[in-house]
Parts: structure tokens; C-alpha cells; sequence
């Protein structure tokens, strides 16, 4: 996953070349989230965000309150959590199972 701080310009760079390679027959794997600010990235990457990433990497939880248990972690603020980095792109649920499916978040910051 890779994870970047730009504007409409970067994003739409990052959409026009795999678009030219989807063209040109290239397999196009790759996600990508964009943050306006390095501040707005900061505070959705935050040392407890970045755990819950890192939980639901390796093992992946069936619902927020059982993310909250092994974490064990208020409800509420997981809750919080899971909200802002799905809204992100950073958590995904498939059939209701929560996951962090990257290997890596890869931070690029354009100057």
C-alpha cells in the first residue's frame, strides 16, 4: 500500500500512468492513498492506529469489539480507529471480517 501526501495534481499523475500501462496490456497491482496534509497523515497513522493496522494484518478480527478484546482497548476508541482508517482505505472488510490485507505502508511526501 502506498500512502502519500499531495494534492489533485499527485493523484491524478498516479491515475494516468496506470492507465497508460493498463493500455499498453501491464498488470496494474497497486492502492494507493492520498492525505491533503502531512498532518492529516500523521493523525490518521497515529502509535494506536498503526498497532490496529498491524493486528488486523496478522491476524484479522471478526468485529470491532473482538478487535477491542485482543487489543484490549477501550470499545469506543477502536471503534474510532477502524472508522478513520477504512474511510482512509487502510482497513477493508470482506463478509464483515476486518483486515489490513499490505505487507507494508510505503510514505512518499511531496515537497
Amino acid at each position: 500500500m502506498n500512502v502519500h501526501v499531495g494534492g489533485a495534481r499527485d493523484m491524478g499523475k498516479r491515475f494516468l500512468s496506470a492507465w497508460n500501462r493498463a493500455q499498453a496490456a501491464e498488470r496494474v497491482d497497486e492502492r494507493h492513498v492520498t492525505f491533503l496534509s502531512l498532518e492529516e497523515m500523521l493523525a490518521a497513522l497515529s502509535p494506536k492506529r498503526l498497532e490496529v493496522l498491524r493486528h488486523l494484518h496478522r491476524e484479522g478480527a471478526d468485529s470491532v469489539k473482538a478487535l477491542a478484546l485482543a487489543l484490549n482497548r477501550d470499545y469506543k476508541r477502536v471503534h474510532e480507529d477502524v472508522a478513520i482508517l477504512e474511510n482512509a482505505g487502510l482497513v477493508v472488510r470482506e463478509n464483515g471480517r476486518l483486515g489490513a490485507p499490505w505487507d507494508a505502508l510505503t510514505a512518499e511526501v511531496s515537497l
